[in-house]
């Protein structure tokens, strides 16, 4: 009896061993057959175009498809990083390309200044001289200029720079402009109008907004006769205040609204006026980053109105 109930228990035991390893032997080929679905799954070349290009790769919502969808996530990420660092390598090479352009006139002007200075120093008097170095600072200033707003577009564009717009009163800010240009303009005896403008509650930052106008009323001053004028005016809108800065100037085509807020892009009608290019550009970065907008409406020999659109209170 006891021999036989030893049989039992030890056959049970056998059974139920056997039974574990089927089972642990079912669990691993499950597994290996996960595994060797994914792996399947990314060696298609199809697969990366999909990650690549944002897609979803479409399988059955099994094991294997959550766990190639966590694979898939980290590819995302992966690709993600891949194409930033891209577009940083790209703008850093675009970056040192126009910086490199544009410092080859002022450093070439300085070194010939520099180099008459010393050939022919014995020759001349101290207001020679000194015009001489005066024009050399002149150019040492170009460059210190745009260097500096270069740098300041490309923190811009990379969100580097991030300021706090607030629901402030706009008039100070157009105030402040007025004063950058304001000598400029009497130089020339153009006239800036902007006593009409109403107490006006906008979502903007102060400083920044403040060089987004001062940008394009130097251009005003810059382009524009003598003896014209210059009118800013702000009308309320439903969602935005409308700012316009209006010129007498020689007005732009049609064809280059959209060219002229590009990085260096100087239209024909600018003539022999000294100018970069860079004032419109940063302009149309400064409002973008106060969910804001810029637009150009002119005609030919007919001035030139820039429009600024500004948030209301938020």
């Amino acid at each position: 009896m006891q021999s036989e109930l030893l049989c039992w228990i030890l056959g049970g035991s056998l059974l139920c061993s056997i039974l574990v390893l089927l089972l642990w032997a079912a669990w691993f080929f499950h597994q290996w057959r996960c595994l060797d679905a994914v792996l399947e799954l990314f060696q298609k070349e199809d697969t990366w175009d999909a990650v690549r290009q944002n897609h979803r790769i479409d399988i059955r919502e099994t094991r294997e498809s959550r766990l190639a969808s966590d694979i898939q996530l980290l590819l995302s990420r992966a690709a993600w990083r891949e194409n930033e660092a891209l577009r940083e390598k790209k703008q850093v090479t675009e970056l040192l390309s126009d910086l490199s352009h544009q410092l080859k006139t002022p450093l070439a002007n300085i070194i010939l200044d520099l180099d008459l200075l010393e050939s022919n120093s014995a020759h001349m008097d101290a207001p020679q001289k000194k015009e001489f170095l005066s024009h050399v600072r002149t150019q040492a200033s170009t460059m210190q200029w745009l260097v500096q707003n270069l740098l300041k577009a490309a923190r811009l564009e990379d969100g580097m720079i991030r300021f706090q717009a607030e629901n402030t009163n706009i008039r100070p800010t157009i105030a402040k402009a007025v004063s950058t240009v304001y000598a400029q303009a009497a130089v020339k005896n153009i006239t800036i109008c902007a006593e009409d403008i109403p107490v006006l509650c906008v979502y903007h930052n102060p400083k920044w907004t403040a060089e987004a106008l001062a940008n394009v009323l130097e251009n005003a001053v810059k382009y524009s006769p003598e003896h014209t004028q210059i009118q800013i005016y702000a009308e309320r809108m439903n969602i935005y205040t409308r700012i316009t800065v209006q010129d007498e100037g020689p007005g732009i085509p049609e064809t280059e609204y959209n060219k002229i807020f590009r990085r260096f892009y100087r239209a024909e009608q600018t003539g022999t006026a000294e100018g970069l290019g860079l004032g419109l550009y940063l302009t149309q970065l400064i409002l973008q980053s106060e969910q804001g907008y810029v637009v150009v409406d002119s005609k030919l020999e007919q001035g030139s109105r820039f429009h600024f659109f500004l948030l209301n209170q938020k």
